[in-house]
């Protein structure tokens, strides 16, 4: 089984920066990818970024420029910098690992509230 924990969110004020982590535990498969989700209130969940244990990066258009996703794969942890934070970036945020073997493994944490004022 695949726990994951997120952590560092928070009340930020616009244009303010914050940093997540997210550190996964359990019989994970070294080749993966780990990404972030969010939900705002009353919307659907969307991507914001993933990245693969290559290092591929895929980030939403609406964060591009803006957020950097990054991991130690040796720790299994994942990091989401946000900075120019906005007032639509207020959401909660999963974290996500997910691969491919035989079947689609797909895990995600409870998540943790990120509040952008103006």
């Amino acid at each position: 089984q695949v726990h994951l924990v997120e952590s560092g969110g928070g009340l930020v004020q616009a244009g303010g920066s914050l940093r997540l982590s997210c550190a996964a535990s359990g019989s994970i498969n070294k080749v993966n990818t780990m990404g972030w989700y969010r939900q705002p209130p009353g919307k659907q969940r969307e991507l914001v970024a993933t990245i693969t244990s290559g290092g591929i990066t895929n980030y939403a258009d609406s964060v591009k420029g803006r957020f950097t996703i990054s991991r130690d794969s040796a720790k299994n942890t994942v990091y989401l910098q946000m900075n120019g934070l906005k007032a639509e970036d207020t959401a909660v945020y999963y974290c996500n690992v997910n691969w491919y073997f035989i079947y689609m493994h797909n895990y995600w944490g409870q998540g943790t509230q990120v509040t952008v004022s103006s």
